[in-house]
């Protein structure tokens, strides 16, 4: 009996045929488990996505130029929080996850700050995720957790002071046509029919005959003063357009004088945010009056007076803050000094100085951090004009300017911050390289900053 026994125990022992029945049953449950913990994964995996996105879109959105947090921090004096970035934060990551299920919020947290020109917001979240086929291995739920952060760089405060040059020499042609015109139509003045003036001198003494600035505009003659006018209220309606906060640009005008007695730095509009007001002021802008050749001995562009005073007037600048704005010099004039000097780069005679500006006194102003913006207006050849051609003409080289050997032209690049200078042809327009220099010297403080 037992050896029969024996013998089906050592069949059934040899016996394969029902192996992969038993290896399949065996691995059917780790398998089904594999299986499982990849669709509940999976569908973690989708859901940390959404997730993902939605904090993503909160950090980005809540630092937008457009943004509570951007407009706030506009007005803040200091580094700190903004709480209306985290509140909008918040809304937007809500918004976001709207009609989403399939998940429980652990936590969501957004910190929005200002720290100098930086806005930054960092968001998180940590959700749960239940699980199906992970519960039969004791695992309810998988903790999926994200985080972003955005950093959105505020626009830069600046103060820019403006120096124009209304010294009669401005009151040339605006063009060579121009300048032609006026040639032609005191050809036969009170001087003698020598083709004296191709200035527009603005003379307002009493039976004066050579007020040719009246003489101008009856001839429909556009100066260089007329074009430099329009453009600086130009220049106004281009900030207004550029700025993102309304106190992001504060502007100030200063000319040369109203008059050759009184030649020296003065203040047409004080530094101020106000931009319509600016334009309003820069209405103003005109041509320096002389009463009477030889008035002042003719000297009314006194840049050796005229730097210091504007270097006295611009306060230190800043970081571009709003308590805090960096300062930019915007020099408008054909470059040329006409004033008392014995320190002269070229003198003439007794003392008097015509001779290209020095641009060791635009050396003082950069030294301390100011950038200065240089728009020469290019200092037409007047050949008709034999002070012109005795005292000008050889530092003028060049039937325009511009050229390698003008030192005017020269003088007035050096004086300007890299990158910031623009010389108007005569062909070329005032209000167009103001602009451009405008938006250079916005550039270029984002650059610097």
């Amino acid at each position: 009996m037992f050896p029969k026994s024996a013998q089906l125990f050592g069949r059934f022992r040899r016996d394969q045929r029902g192996n992969i029945a038993v290896i399949f049953a065996l691995s059917l449950v780790p398998v089904l488990s594999c299986l499982g913990c990849a669709i509940d994964y999976s569908r973690a995996t989708q859901l940390r996505s959404k997730l993902q996105a939605a904090i993503d879109a909160a950090s980005v959105g809540s630092v937008s130029k457009t943004s509570p947090a951007f407009i706030a921090a506009g007005t803040m004096t200091s580094d700190g929080p903004i709480p209306a970035g985290v509140t909008d934060a918040t809304n937007i990551f809500n918004g976001n996850m709207s009609g989403v299920a399939g998940y429980t919020l652990n936590s969501m947290s957004a910190v929005v700050t200002r720290t100098g020109s930086n806005v930054t917001s960092t968001t998180t979240f940590s959700a749960q995720v239940p699980t199906t086929f992970m519960n039969a291995i004791g695992k309810t739920a998988m903790t999926v957790t994200g985080t972003s952060t955005a950093i959105t760089n505020m626009p830069l405060y600046i103060d820019f002071y403006l120096l124009l040059d209304n010294s009669p020499s401005m009151g040339v042609g605006a063009t060579p046509s121009d300048v032609a015109t006026m040639v032609n139509a005191t050809s036969a003045s009170s001087f003698g029919g020598n083709r004296y003036c191709a200035f527009a001198c603005h003379d307002v003494a009493s039976g004066a005959t050579d007020n040719f600035y009246a003489l101008a505009k009856s001839l429909g003659v556009t100066t260089r003063i007329d074009v430099l006018r329009q453009a600086t209220q130009n220049l106004m309606d281009t900030a207004a357009a550029t700025e993102t906060y309304s106190t992001q640009f504060r502007m100030a005008i200063y000319d040369f004088g109203g008059s050759a007695s009184t030649a020296g730095l003065r203040a047409l509009f004080s530094l101020s945010s106000s931009l319509t007001s600016a334009k309003t002021a820069a209405g103003n802008i005109d041509l320096m009056t002389v009463n009477g050749q030889g008035e002042n001995n003719d000297q009314d562009t006194g840049f050796t007076t005229i730097f210091p005073a504007i270097n006295s007037a611009i306060s230190a600048p800043g970081a571009g803050t709003s308590s805090a704005p960096q300062k930019y010099l915007f020099f408008v004039s054909d470059g040329v000094a006409d004033e008392y000097n014995t320190s002269c780069l070229k003198p003439t005679t007794g003392g008097r100085c015509q001779s290209p500006i020095n641009p060791a006194l635009c050396t003082t102003l950069k030294t301390r951090g100011i950038k200065i913006a240089v728009l020469y207006t290019t200092y037409l050849a007047l050949p008709t004009n034999a002070w012109y051609m005795s005292w000008i003409d050889p530092f003028n080289a060049g039937p325009y300017g511009p050229s390698p050997n003008s030192e005017i032209a020269n003088n007035m690049k050096t004086c300007a911050s890299a990158g910031l200078y623009f010389e108007v042809s005569p062909t070329q327009g005032i209000s167009q390289a103001m602009n451009t220099l405008f938006q250079k010297a916005v550039a270029d403080a984002r650059i610097s900053s």
